[in-house]
């Protein structure tokens, strides 16, 4: 496939959703065809190789820059979650980033909902995937089949796709690591922790300080799971990930889980904020709030559950609340189903909710970078 170009959106100039605003080394050897490491690191030897096929050929982009889509919480619905990928195959994107929960149907069934992909984007777009919970313990199909009728289609991807991953865009001269992780998650081999001390949280580390080591501008980490949020749910990632991947000063972290859309400020631990709280909120870990933000000075937690499944409720009164900017879920009008955009340049990360209904900016931030990357 060959890169997609466009015109860039005037993305910091969208509006907020209305009345939605709350208060070193490389860790793996270069890829084998199938896009798995050729010599697993100890993060993924418990898991089966990727069925994927062979990458597709070399692609070349726009010069510096990369254009991205991602979300999570697909499912089939003909109104949905067709219209939003429907949507994803206007987009233009040089790849788009699934970030679990797909089908939510039966297993065995896993090649009837990547036909449903396929119709609306294209077989050309890749695709990629990383696991959720519906998928990673068989209960609406398999992640290995979902990864067999919709594989890897990026060159040079390290790890085990569709499960721990990460992979440098463009491929030469990148400007972005992208790290597509599974903590929370039960796999047939087990529960993968992401720990102080476990192999997953080691290559995590690695993979992030790789890319700082190498100078690329953005790291951004994909995952299913929050941690942080105005749903439902706990922080089923831990709180060690979720300390590692500030500590480090990850851009930005992406996930699904939610059926809603939520934005948190740029937040950063230090002498106000020894570690993120859980469960509860400490001012002194917000950076910034506003939609402008300084690369390089803390890390900006997106959830993007708005691929088709059916949104739920924000609580505003959470009592993570104080960590938010945005957020949109069920009673938000027009209604907050699409996917993120991201467009990387060396200067700049420009991201934004795009509405597959419409195609309007419902929330948007940019990170600008006036220095180097942060050292590993």
């Amino acid at each position: 496939m060959s890169w997609r170009t466009g015109a860039a959106a005037a993305l910091a100039a969208a509006l907020l959703l209305a009345g939605c605003v709350t208060p070193g080394p490389d860790p793996g050897p270069a890829t084998s065809s199938t896009g798995t490491s050729s010599a697993s690191s100890s993060a993924s030897s418990s898991a089966p190789p990727s069925s994927s096929s062979a990458p597709g050929p070399t692609v070349s982009s726009t010069p510096g820059s990369v254009h991205l889509t991602a979300a999570g919480d697909y499912g089939s619905d003909p109104v949905r979650a067709a219209g939003v990928l429907t949507a994803l195959g206007r987009a233009g994107q040089d790849a788009h980033l699934a970030l679990g929960d797909l089908s939510y149907g039966e297993a065995a069934q896993e090649g009837a909902w990547c036909d449903l992909v396929t119709s609306k984007v294209g077989r050309s777009l890749p695709f990629e995937l990383v696991s959720g919970n519906h998928e990673s313990d068989g209960e609406n199909g398999s992640i290995d089949a979902f990864a067999s009728c919709l594989p890897n289609r990026l060159p040079g991807l390290v790890g085990t796709y569709g499960r721990e991953y990460y992979v440098d865009l463009p491929q030469r001269a990148p400007v972005v690591r992208v790290l597509m992780v599974s903590p929370g998650l039960t796999f047939p081999d087990g529960d993968w922790d992401y720990a102080v001390g476990s192999d997953h949280y080691a290559w995590t580390e690695r993979a992030i300080d790789g890319a700082r080591a190498a100078k690329i501008p953005w790291v951004v980490v994909g995952m299913h799971k929050p941690c942080l949020s105005l749903g439902q749910y706990a922080c089923d990632i831990g709180p060690d990930l979720l300390h590692l991947l500030v500590s480090k000063r990850v851009d930005l972290v992406m996930s699904g889980h939610e059926h809603l859309y939520q934005r948190t400020a740029q937040l950063a631990e230090g002498a106000q904020c020894t570690r993120i709280a859980i469960d509860s909120f400490l001012p002194g870990c917000v950076v910034d709030r506003t939609r402008s933000l300084t690369a390089g000075a803390g890390t900006v937690f997106v959830t993007a559950g708005t691929g088709g499944a059916v949104l739920r409720p924000v609580s505003t009164f959470d009592s993570e609340a104080g960590y938010f900017a945005a957020s949109a879920g069920s009673g938000t009008e027009p209604p907050a189903y699409g996917y993120l955009d991201l467009r990387a340049t060396a200067r700049n990360l420009r991201v934004s909710l795009v509405r597959s209904v419409g195609g309007s900016s419902a929330d948007a931030f940019v990170l600008t970078r006036r220095g180097a990357p942060p050292s590993p």
